[in-house]
């Protein structure tokens, strides 16, 4: 299945910017920000973005939707997760993600950018008994 050229196209209202090859558009949404997030093919958050961010792992939640793709995640405990597009997507700080397949992923993230796992009462750490 290929990526639909409109969820690729210019946001209306968005700030563009590239950080390790990973394309993020920004608009902000009353107190909330909406992304558009498109992750290439062989993207690894630990092989692209680990040393430009400065943490072993990804210390970021992902909450959203997973419009195209499919991507993987592993906590520092070895738990796994797969999304395949169309997906909701919720994922904990601490880990790394990559890209599977021979499409790039697109992810549509809401977050409240500080706040936002107290504001969607996500762990701060991700727990084995937290995955429900």
């Amino acid at each position: 299945m290929s990526t639909p050229d409109s969820l690729l196209g210019p946001m209306k209202g968005a700030t563009h910017r590239e950080v390790g090859g990973v394309q993020v558009d920004v608009v902000q949404t009353g107190a909330a920000r909406v992304k558009r997030i498109v992750y290439p093919v062989g993207f690894r958050w630990s092989r692209n973005l680990k040393e430009i961010m400065g943490t072993p792992l990804c210390m970021h939640a992902h909450v959203g939707f997973l419009a195209a793709g499919r991507i993987s995640i592993q906590y520092a405990d070895g738990v796994t997760e797969d999304f395949v597009a169309p997906q909701a997507v919720a994922i904990e700080p601490g880990h790394d993600g990559w890209v599977v397949g021979e499409e790039p992923a697109v992810l549509i993230e809401f977050d409240f950018e500080k706040q936002t796992v107290e504001r969607l009462e996500l762990p701060l750490l991700h727990s084995p008994s937290a995955i429900s």
